[in-house]
């Protein structure tokens, strides 16, 4: 079955960096674009970075354009979000999503979700 697993998530300072990783399994991870998500305390889950199959093209919410980067290695089925410049705004539980084809349909995967936490 179709399986996402984020990592890399934690406590950093303001203007800090993380990485993280979503592993992916179950699924052709080629042959879908990938995405990730945040949720806030008290807030909506809000699309963050989105990368297409082939990795050529990106698109970023204006929240997080020229701080963030969405990378994939489609070998290793791993889809990656370099946080730089964070500020306490990024703090959010981080989810790993992608929609896939099912009979009759599609359906979206999510992970379990990472916590990152910006504070000094």
């Amino acid at each position: 079955q179709v399986r996402l697993v984020e990592s890399g998530g934690g406590l950093v300072q303001p203007g800090g960096s993380l990485r993280l990783s979503c592993a992916a399994s179950g699924f052709t991870f080629s042959r879908y674009a990938m995405n990730w998500y945040r949720q806030a305390p008290g807030k909506e889950r809000e699309l963050v970075a989105t990368i297409i199959k082939t990795g050529d093209n990106t698109n970023y919410a204006d929240s997080v354009k020229g701080r963030f980067t969405i990378s994939r290695d489609n070998a290793k089925n791993t889809v990656y979000l370099q946080m730089n410049s964070l500020n306490p705004e990024d703090t959010a539980v981080y989810y790993c999503n992608t929609r896939v084809n099912v009979p009759y349909g599609t359906r979206d995967y999510w992970g379990q979700g990472t916590q990152v936490t910006v504070s000094s």
